[in-house]
């Protein structure tokens, strides 16, 4: 619309000044004649009237003509310019000044159309590294077991206690690839798919206690000790199964990273319309770089190695995408041998 404004504006000047133009040669022709009496311009000053008509007319419409045809070239440039939009270069649409609005917007459009390129890109390459990961993770439990399983088969031989032992060792292979297997699709799932979250007025003291229970055979074997600051009749609309799973996850994790013999602190409280969990447990001082890519897929520390920790590296990108789904944020925080993680969701 703006364009094509210019474009009548620009005609009516363009019409105007041809007039003015005309009017100043006749002007200058009346006193030319007035003065010099040539043939030439007696021939002239008779058909005065008919020279001035044709200079209106085809004055007129050239200026006509010629506006006429610059639309359809600001539409072959436009169609153009369309073209180069789905180019996977980096070249910038350039197009005539009274276009400008229409360059600004196509120029959007090829960056737009560029970022999703390269989003589509990051996804494939993400999807690569997932599979890479899986193959890789579950390669080695795999490889246990089939390495025992083929002990066992060549080598009849062995005492019930041998057989008893490997069994055992089978068993939490299988156990810990089961576990692998799930988190792979349980991420999936959240990346994949729409899910929706069934929200409930839960009890988080009573949610809280039962984790304490779940748990309570791995503080056990570490020497920890679970203090819970929750307030007893403390609750909160939220889906119980899920959250409940983003709570296992990150007190699975703080076991896993806390020194030996140590407190691990959870508090839960309702502040400025949301709800505040912090989890806190002694252990190695993460750097930055490891608190920036603490809650990526198979994010696994330094110190996992030696933490027992079997899990696929998911458990907290798996926490986070819960929260999320619940419209909260989660931040971890390390300092003075203390890892943080808190938790904020509005209610």
């Amino acid at each position: 619309m703006k364009c094509s404004r210019k474009l009548v504006c620009h005609l009516i000047i363009s019409l105007s000044l041809y007039i003015i133009a005309g009017w100043f040669l006749r002007i200058i022709f009346d006193y030319y004649s007035s003065n010099v009496h040539t043939s030439i311009i007696k021939w002239l000053t008779l058909r005065i009237e008919l020279i001035q008509f044709l200079y209106l007319i085809l004055g007129f419409i050239s200026i006509f003509m010629y506006y006429w045809h610059k639309p359809w070239r600001y539409l072959y440039e436009i169609i153009d310019a369309a073209e180069s939009l789905y180019k996977k270069n980096d070249c910038v649409v350039k197009l005539s000044e009274p276009l400008k609005e229409i360059e600004i917007q196509m120029n959007q459009i090829k960056m737009s159309v560029i970022m999703a390129d390269q989003a589509i890109k990051i996804a494939e390459s993400k999807k690569s590294e997932l599979v890479a990961y899986i193959a890789h993770d579950i390669r080695t439990p795999l490889t246990s077991i089939i390495g025992y399983l083929s002990l066992i088969k060549d080598m009849p031989e062995l005492t019930v206690n041998k057989r008893q032992e490997y069994a055992e060792i089978l068993l939490d292979k299988a156990m810990h690839l089961e576990q692998m297997v799930n988190e792979f699709f349980e991420i999936t799932q959240y990346n994949t798919q729409k899910i929706e979250i069934n929200k409930q007025n839960v009890d988080l003291y009573y949610l809280f206690i039962q984790l304490t229970d779940e748990f309570y055979p791995m503080l056990k074997e570490k020497g920890n000790t679970l203090k819970l600051e929750i307030d007893e009749n403390l609750y909160c609309s939220i889906d119980p199964e899920k959250m409940s799973r983003a709570f296992s996850n990150l007190l699975k994790n703080a076991i896993n990273y806390s020194y030996l013999k140590t407190e691990i602190f959870i508090s839960a409280e309702i502040y400025n319309n949301k709800l505040v969990v912090v989890f806190k447990n002694q252990g190695e001082t993460l750097s930055d770089e490891d608190l920036s890519h603490i809650f990526e897929k198979f994010s696994r520390l330094v110190n996992s190695r030696t933490s027992g920790s079997k899990g696929a590296g998911l458990g907290l990108s798996i926490a986070k995408e819960i929260i999320h789904l619940h419209n909260g944020e989660i931040v971890a925080q390390s300092k003075d041998e203390t890892i943080t993680f808190i938790i904020t969701i509005p209610i």
